[in-house]
């Protein structure tokens, strides 16, 4: 792991970052199926969420074309478990972080794999079934992928839990093409 991604991490505004167990991305068709039970409205309606993302086995072997990647979180405390005002400042403070280094890391990695949590936010509404109109900063989400951010987490070296009355946000970017010729 290039240590200077790591101050990047920092830089960019997260709380948390560690080299990612590239090993810990196995994806779960249980978290495929909670995408399609489409609580969040964007199931088959935007292009990084599934189906649309690509199937699970499609996504692992995307994941398996790196050979690096980077954790990263954005964790803050809450008023209460009530604290809806809070969780939106803490995902966009996270989704900024994210736009933040994913940017600066694909200047230097342009084939970078860009992984958030939750849906893309880059456009208010998805541009679906029509072409994306930014699909050199969309990403899909961790979750999107089948994964199980918590294990991922943990394996990676990073809390998922932070105790009562906190929230976090985790990301993760895959880079250093291991198929590349």
């Amino acid at each position: 792991m290039n240590e200077e991604y790591l101050q990047w991490a920092r830089e960019a505004g997260f709380t948390a970052a560690a080299p990612l167990n590239m090993a810990a991305l196995a994806p779960q068709p249980a978290v495929r199926a909670m995408c399609a039970s489409d609580r969040c409205h964007a199931y088959g309606k935007n292009w990084t969420c599934p189906p649309v993302c690509g199937t699970l086995d499609e996504c692992a072997a995307r994941m398996a074309r790196y050979a690096d990647g980077i954790l990263l979180q954005t964790q803050g405390t809450l008023e209460d478990e009530f604290d809806y005002p809070g969780m939106q400042a803490l995902e966009k403070a996270h989704l900024q972080a994210l736009h933040r280094f994913a940017d600066r890391l694909r200047g230097r990695e342009p084939d970078a794999l860009v992984l958030g949590a939750g849906g893309c936010r880059v456009c208010e509404t998805c541009a679906y079934p029509d072409p994306c109109r930014f699909p050199g900063r969309a990403c899909s989400s961790m979750e999107g992928y089948g994964l199980v951010v918590s294990d991922v987490c943990r394996a990676s070296g990073i809390p998922y839990y932070y105790g009562r009355g906190t929230l976090c946000y985790s990301a993760c970017c895959l880079f250093g093409r291991s198929d590349a010729k």
